[in-house]
């Protein structure tokens, strides 16, 4: 009994939460290795990029409900999707031909378009508070609750309840569909196909008659659709805060890094291992050891850090990445 107990415990506020901020920075990970893979830059607008796409999907969402129209238990924002995936590729299509294209036909230094992208990153994070404002939001409408405490109780018996909330599950759900989506689109189609080859040798694939502004525009659309993806269902699981995409930029890199900068793969298992360390090292184990060992007497929460330094250990694993593997564990480029 209590072995089953402390597995809830687990599960509650650990496990669960871990897995769905993990398929988030996942998410926002592939957008930010696809960008790097392709284009050859470390893209610092990608948090706002993701703010901007959220705040367009909140906006269309606020509309759809003031005209009753709904998805029921699902939230509205799954409707309101696809207007803030439109509007986020307009604005990074419209970023990339206003300042990014100029140094890429001058063949200008990475580090260039690294520091042009700080610029953006500022532009875009004023255009978003311009938009809907400095105001903590939310918006996850429809069933709140899969399994709720009360009646996992009465079901199981145990003191302990498991709850799993609906934007939890979406979360998951969509970040599967949109990785097996993206995963077919690389492999499987001529488009994707050209972006893999632009990726391993640029020269050699312009040779091959593939048309290099195009492979652009491409990798713009689909980072900007993971991102506003990324940035909605964390929006819906925690709450949206223009600041706090600012915030997730840094674990977003740390898994993009500790993944391997331009593998995808490396990219979800980067985001996986972030957030669940992020998760752990900050949760207070002495539930769960109480259950687990019962004559252990601890004298103090079992905590490592405090959840205020939750970024901090993001910042930890990003700089023993960068010294001892820079390559990261899938061997991505080097940064």
């Amino acid at each position: 009994m209590d072995f089953l107990n402390a597995l809830v415990v687990f599960l509650n506020f650990v496990f669960i939460p871990a897995a769905a901020y993990g398929a988030q920075l996942a998410l926002g990970a592939l957008g930010v290795t696809l960008v790097y893979g392709i284009l050859r830059f470390s893209n610092f607008a990608h948090g706002d990029t993701m703010a901007f796409g959220t705040a367009v999907v909140i906006l269309v969402t606020w509309g759809l409900q003031a005209m009753g129209i709904s998805l029921g238990p699902l939230p509205t924002a799954l409707l309101a999707l696809p207007f803030g995936i439109a509007a986020t590729a307009v604005l990074v299509l419209a970023t990339d031909r206003a300042v990014y294209r100029f140094y890429r036909i001058k063949k200008a230094a990475p580090i260039i378009l690294v520091m042009a992208s700080v610029g953006v990153m500022f532009v875009m994070n004023g255009l978003t508070r311009l938009l809907i404002g400095v105001s903590e939001y939310r918006f996850d409408d429809g069933e709140r609750f899969i399994i709720n405490v009360r009646d996992f109780r009465e079901w199981s018996g145990l003191p302990e309840g498991l709850a799993l909330r609906s934007t939890q599950a979406l979360t998951l759900v969509v970040a599967v569909i949109v990785v097996a989506a993206l995963f077919w689109f690389l492999n499987r189609t001529k488009s994707g196909k050209a972006m893999r080859a632009y990726s391993d040798n640029e020269d050699l694939a312009l040779l091959s008659g593939i048309d290099p502004e195009r492979v652009v525009r491409l990798t713009w659309i689909i980072a900007a659709s993971l991102a506003t993806i990324a940035g909605t269902l964390y929006g819906l699981d925690k709450s949206f805060k223009a600041f706090n995409y600012f915030q997730i930029l840094l674990p977003i890199f740390a898994a993009a890094i500790v993944g391997g900068l331009g593998s995808p793969l490396g990219a979800i298992a980067g985001g996986f291992l972030v957030a669940f360390s992020e998760v752990a090292v900050t949760y207070p184990w002495v539930k769960i050891v109480g259950y687990v060992a019962p004559w252990y007497e601890p004298s103090g929460l079992m905590q490592l850090l405090g959840t205020e330094y939750k970024f901090a250990v993001s910042f930890v694993i990003l700089i023993v990445v960068l010294l001892f593997r820079p390559t990261g564990l899938f061997r991505g480029k080097s940064v």
